[in-house]
This record gives structure tokens, sequence and C-alpha cells, in this order.
């Protein structure tokens, strides 16, 4: 179980952050999703992890790319450490492009369930790049 988990999370992480491959989203993904991780009095369902990845980060980093540095499975929860990177081609979170390169690492884990996601906790350094790229 633990390697079809990691693979599950593989694939989330290419096909749907990384290729952007809206089918893969809701292919690997349950109707009763939550993100635990969703701003407080944000939307944490399904719809929250496609808007962050397809209306926030995908407009904002040209040539974005998932590079995954370690997995850790167990039971039901798979804990990966990543980095997603590109180039800042577009607005940010309200911050203009730059043409910088960034990379946002990121620690998270998920909760496959029947091989979706149902959960997800994550910590990145977002906030961090945002900041450095606001002094541009």
């Amino acid at each position: 179980m633990s390697s079809s988990n990691k693979e599950v999370v593989r694939r989330f992480n290419i096909e749907v952050i990384q290729n952007g491959n809206e089918d893969e989203f809701h292919a690997l993904i349950a109707s009763d999703f939550v993100n635990h991780t969703a701003p407080l009095g944000m939307p944490n369902g399904p719809q929250s992890m496609w808007n962050t990845f397809h209306n926030i980060l995908r407009p904002a980093l040209s040539d974005m790319k998932v590079t995954i540095h370690d997995q850790i499975a167990e039971g039901d929860k798979v804990t990966t450490r990543k980095t997603i990177s590109g180039v800042h081609a577009g607005t940010l979170m309200g911050i203009p492009a730059t043409g910088k390169e960034v990379a946002i690492s990121v620690i998270d884990i998920v909760r496959v369930q029947h091989g979706k996601y149902a959960e997800h906790w994550g910590l990145s350094t977002l906030a961090t790049v945002l900041a450095a790229l606001a002094k541009v």
C-alpha cells in the first residue's frame, strides 16, 4: 500500500501541479477532500487545491517544475519534501513579474484513501519567496 500511495502523490505532483492536467486532478482527488492548510476562512475542499495551482501559481510561474526530493509513506499517509520552481513571469499574489527564478520549498502530508487525495497538510516557503520578490 505504501508504494501505491507514494505513486498517487507523485502523479498528483507531476501531472496536476507541474503539468496542469485537470483530468488527472479530478481522477486523483476525493470529492470530500479536506485541505487543512487552506487559509482561515477560505474554502478547503477540492477546488481550493486546484485554485492554488491553476489560478495562483501556474499563471505566475513559467516553466513550472516539481522536484520531489524525499517521500516517506506510513499507513495511509505520504510525506513529501519537494521544490516547486519556475520563472516569475506573471503576477504572483499581487507582485508583478520580475523575471527571477523562484523556488518554493514544500513539505506536505497527504492522506490517501482509495487511490485519491483525502486530506492534505503542508508547510512551504511561499511567504519567504513573496517577501524576496517584493524587494526586487
